[in-house]
C-alpha cells in the first residue's frame, strides 16, 4: 500500500506547502562515478574542463600498474614482439578494469593509471589481470604485473586534452607499485579499511591473504606508511 500524506488548511488564508526530498535521487551520479566510467570516457572524450579549471571529484580509488622486467622482455624476444606483448597486456588490463566498472585514465610507457568508484572493484580488476597475464597462450612468456591501489580525495583537471587526476592521493598511489613483486597487489591503509575490501579478504573462497608491512614513501615526509601486500594463497 502506497503511503498517503494528507494536508489540511485550518486557517482562512491560503497556505503554501513545500514537500522536499533531501536524499540523493536514485538517478543521480557523482563526478567520481562519471569520470571513473570507461563508457563516459570513450563516448565523451572531448568533454573536458576549460584550461586551468579544476574540479573536485570527491573520493576516488586510484590504481597504478607496471610490468615487471619489461626491459628484459625487449632484450629477450626483440623490440617488435615485446611491443606486441605490451599492447596485449594493455588489452587485458582494459578488459579487467571495465569489467569492474572502472576506467583506464592513461598509459605511461608500459604502465597504466586507472580509476574506480569502489576500492574492491580496483582490487578485483588487478587480481584478475595478474592471473590472466601469468597464464598466457602456449609459447608465450608469462608477464608479472606490479600494482598499487590507494583511496582518497582527488582533483580532476584537463591534461593533454583528456580528463586526468591530481593530488596527494594520486601521488601516493603512483609510488606503491614499486613495492610489488608482480605476484601481489600493494594496498594502502585506506583501501584495507574499506568494508567491501575487508569482506573480500576475509572470504575463504577467494583464497586471498593480506600481509601488513611499513614503508617510507619518498615525498611524504619519509615517515613509515602502513601498507598491505595482497596475494593469492599458493597450493
Amino acid at each position: 500500500m502506497t503511503p498517503a500524506l494528507q494536508l489540511v488548511n485550518e486557517t482562512a488564508e491560503e497556505q503554501l506547502f513545500v514537500l522536499e526530498r533531501t536524499a540523493w535521487s536514485d538517478q543521480a551520479v557523482t563526478a567520481a562515478d562519471v569520470t571513473a566510467c570507461q563508457v563516459f570516457r570513450d563516448l565523451f572524450s572531448s568533454e573536458v574542463l576549460r584550461p586551468g579549471q579544476q574540479l573536485s571529484v570527491g573520493t576516488l580509488t586510484v590504481l597504478f600498474t607496471d610490468l615487471r622486467e619489461s626491459t628484459r622482455l625487449y632484450q629477450e624476444i626483440g623490440d617488435a614482439p615485446a611491443f606486441g606483448r605490451v599492447l596485449d597486456h594493455f588489452g587485458v588490463l582494459r578488459k579487467a578494469v571495465t569489467a569492474q566498472d572502472g576506467a583506464v585514465v592513461k598509459t605511461i610507457g608500459d604502465a597504466i593509471m586507472a580509476a574506480f568508484a569502489r576500492p574492491v572493484a580496483a582490487l578485483r580488476a588487478v587480481l584478475n589481470a595478474q592471473e590472466e597475464l601469468a597464464t598466457p597462450r602456449a609459447g608465450e612468456r608469462p608477464l608479472l604485473l606490479k600494482a598499487g591501489i590507494h583511496l582518497g580525495h582527488c582533483i580532476a583537471v584537463t591534461l593533454n586534452e583528456r580528463l586526468d587526476y591530481f593530488g596527494s592521493t594520486v601521488n601516493l598511489a603512483a609510488r606503491l607499485d614499486r613495492y610489488s613483486s608482480g605476484e601481489d597487489v600493494i594496498i594502502s591503509e585506506a583501501v584495507r579499511n574499506d568494508p567491501e575490501v575487508a569482506q573480500l579478504l576475509d572470504e575463504r573462497g577467494e583464497g586471498l591473504e593480506a600481509e601488513q608491512f611499513e614503508a617510507r614513501i619518498r615525498g611524504f615526509d619519509e615517515r613509515p606508511f602502513p601498507l598491505w601486500r595482497v596475494r593469492r594463497r599458493k597450493g
